[in-house]
């Protein structure tokens, strides 16, 4: 990326992240307020300084499609909630079982097992609540009713949920390439295509030829923002990555390394990030935040 986009979108990422921190903030119940450690649990989970990728993809598309930003805080809320959520379930025990999140102790860890598992389940219904308050007001009700379609289609058995039950099988098997790509569009595609998604349908007058567009876009940088974080996993190290790094291998866990080797899946990643550009080919400047993101996500430590 060159010198000049990094700075522009480490601004932009910069007021996107402080846009949806103060949404996040709003919608949250506060610490105090009965049941108060299920409370303190969610806001630990989810104002605890992630990178908002989520979030950024639904502001950035939303302007791209020519949305007004106040209509956004609402996607990138919920894509954030249910992001926040799935972090929580993923850290317990029966699941990865991990002890960092964001470099600080995972949710169990820090409230007890019973607890994160409420907080998760809060969260995820939060989300929901979120983007059905917010789409009555500012969309028309079909596109209202399609952002929660879409969301809930990425968030279960048929996206991210299905995903990590499929990698939860994997422990321990040989995949093929296939098999490998298809966990992932669920697991972690599937909730970036949502988000890229519900920022294109926050525009009432949407061109679905662009929306197509959009969503070869978004599987696009899911599938290198997997990829990537797979590379981090043997190449970071602990601190940058704020989770334990090597815990993938650790686990015998499926990942594209293991499979095709380091090299591949670094150029294959870079492929992933071509693709994701020429579908925006026939977008105009205003897809510019896009672009970088995709620059990004293949190049980021962390």
């Amino acid at each position: 990326m060159e010198s000049r986009h990094r700075i522009a979108l480490e601004e932009r990422m910069r007021c996107y992240r402080e846009r949806v921190e103060r949404a996040l903030e709003r919608w949250l119940p506060g610490e105090n307020i009965q049941p108060r450690r299920l409370h303190q649990a969610m806001r630990y989970s989810t104002l605890n300084g992630g990178k908002r990728v989520r979030a950024t993809l639904v502001y950035a598309t939303g302007e791209a499609c020519g949305a007004d930003s106040s209509r956004l805080d609402g996607p990138a809320c919920a894509v954030e909630f249910i992001h926040a959520y799935s972090l929580v379930h993923d850290d317990l025990p029966a699941m990865d079982n991990d002890d960092l999140r964001r470099g600080k102790p995972s949710c169990h860890r820090a409230f007890g097992e019973a607890t994160a598992i409420l907080a998760g389940d809060a969260l995820q219904t939060l989300a929901f609540y979120v983007l059905a308050r917010d789409g009555v007001e500012r969309l028309p009700l079909p596109q209202s009713l399609e952002s929660l379609e879409t969301l809930a289609l990425a968030s279960g058995s048929r996206g991210m949920a299905g995903g990590q039950a499929i990698d939860l099988a994997a422990v321990g098997k040989t995949l093929d390439l296939t098999e490998l790509e298809n966990m992932h569009v669920h697991k972690t595609g599937a909730l970036i295509r949502s988000a890229v998604k519900l920022g294109a349908l926050s525009t009432p007058d949407l061109d679905r030829s662009v929306l197509e567009k959009l969503d070869r876009y978004a599987k696009c940088v899911g599938l290198a923002f997997q990829i990537q974080d797979d590379i981090l996993d043997v190449e970071g190290n602990t601190e940058q990555l704020g989770k334990q790094q090597g815990a993938d291998i650790a686990r015998e866990k499926p990942t594209y390394p293991a499979l095709i080797g380091l090299e591949r899946a670094k150029r294959m990643a870079h492929e992933l990030h071509d693709d994701a550009l020429d579908s925006l080919a026939d977008l105009d400047l205003r897809a510019d935040p896009l672009r970088w993101l995709a620059d990004y996500i293949v190049n980021r430590v962390h």
